[in-house]
C-alpha cells in the first residue's frame, strides 16, 4: 500500500509550509463553525474551512512544480517576520532555563548570565556600566 502511494505521489508537488497552513486554518475553520450553530455565520465559516482544505490537497496533487514553489515562496516571504518573531520567543524561552537574561540600566543591551551564581556583578559589553544581580 505504501509503494503505491510513493508511486502515486512521484512527479506530484506534495506538502509544503503552505499547505500545511492552509490546512490548519481549513480543520480550525471547520471546528469553529461547529460551535456557531446554524446561523449564517457558521455555516460560511464552514465553506470557508473546506475550501481551504480542497486548495490543500489541491496544492499536494498538483504537477506544476513551478507554480506551487511560486506560490510557497510568497508565502514565507510574507510571513518572515512573524516566523522569526516565533522562533525569538521560543529561543528565549529555552535560554531561560540555564541563564537570566537581564537589561544594562544604562544601555539596555541585553545581558545573559548563567543561573546559579548567587549575587554577581554584571558588566555591559556595550557601555561597560556594572551593576549587580542575583543569578
Amino acid at each position: 500500500m505504501k509503494e503505491k502511494l510513493m508511486r502515486f505521489m512521484q512527479g506530484r508537488y506534495g506538502v509544503d509550509s503552505l499547505s500545511k497552513f492552509l490546512l490548519v486554518i481549513g480543520v480550525a475553520a471547520v471546528v469553529l463553525s461547529s460551535f456557531t450553530g446554524g446561523n449564517i455565520a457558521g455555516r460560511i465559516i464552514y465553506i470557508i474551512g473546506w475550501v481551504a482544505i480542497i486548495l490543500t490537497y489541491f496544492r499536494m496533487f498538483s504537477k506544476n512544480y513551478t507554480k506551487r514553489s511560486a506560490e510557497n515562496q510568497t508565502y514565507l516571504n510574507k510571513t518572515y517576520k512573524i516566523r522569526c518573531w516565533f522562533a525569538k520567543q521560543k529561543n528565549l524561552i529555552s535560554q531561560r532555563k540555564v541563564y537570566h537574561i537581564y537589561k544594562c540600566p544604562n544601555c539596555k543591551q541585553k545581558i545573559r548570565v548563567p543561573k546559579g551564581k548567587g549575587r554577581i556583578e554584571i558588566s555591559c559589553p556595550k557601555c561597560r556600566t556594572s551593576f549587580i544581580k542575583k543569578s
